[in-house]
């Protein structure tokens, strides 16, 4: 559907990595990146499968909707910045590349291709797969970066670590 819209698409995130775990989970979401517009997407997609309620939200440029109880959730590959004194991001966009190195951890921050050209490629630029078969929670970038972009990052290493049964490598405590 991507490639209609001449749009590179790519599924991120936890569905990547609890699919890499073998894990099921009784909710199924789906975070789709694609190197355009996420919206524009959303709405395509919605339109193919006869949904018509799509959930837009314009200052993230992203969109979502449920489709028979899975929630597909479109963004357009971005990367962020933030003021020392918010959480909320400043938002341009970016490669799939850069939206890969603003995610909390590399076990999140892999993607599989939905493109004809190479479907199916994970591209795991942050070795998250390394990472899940070593059971280690580290970030993809400097954690010092990691953190104050959003300190609630550091609640989700330990929830993570927990859930998981991961260790937080030291570099990234």
């Amino acid at each position: 559907s991507g490639e209609e819209l001449d749009m590179k698409t790519y599924v991120v995130g936890g569905w990547v990595r609890d699919g890499l775990l073998n894990k099921v989970n009784d909710q199924i979401e789906f975070d789709i990146v694609t190197d355009k517009n996420g919206i524009m997407l959303a709405k395509h997609v919605a339109q193919k499968l006869k949904v018509k309620k799509v959930s837009i939200y314009k200052t993230f440029g992203t969109a979502a909707f449920i489709y028979k109880n899975i929630i597909l959730e479109f963004n357009g590959a971005r990367k962020e910045s933030y003021l020392k004194e918010s959480r909320d991001p400043i938002v341009s966009n970016g490669t799939i590349l850069e939206d890969q190195k603003r995610r909390d951890f590399t076990i999140n921050a892999m993607s599989i291709s939905l493109n004809k050209k190479n479907y199916g490629e994970l591209i795991d630029p942050f070795e998250g797969l390394s990472d899940l078969k070593n059971k280690i929670i580290t970030t993809p970038l400097d954690p010092d970066k990691t953190y104050s972009d959003d300190p609630l990052r550091m609640m989700r290493a330990i929830r993570f670590s927990s859930v998981l049964g991961f260790e937080i490598d030291e570099s990234s405590i």
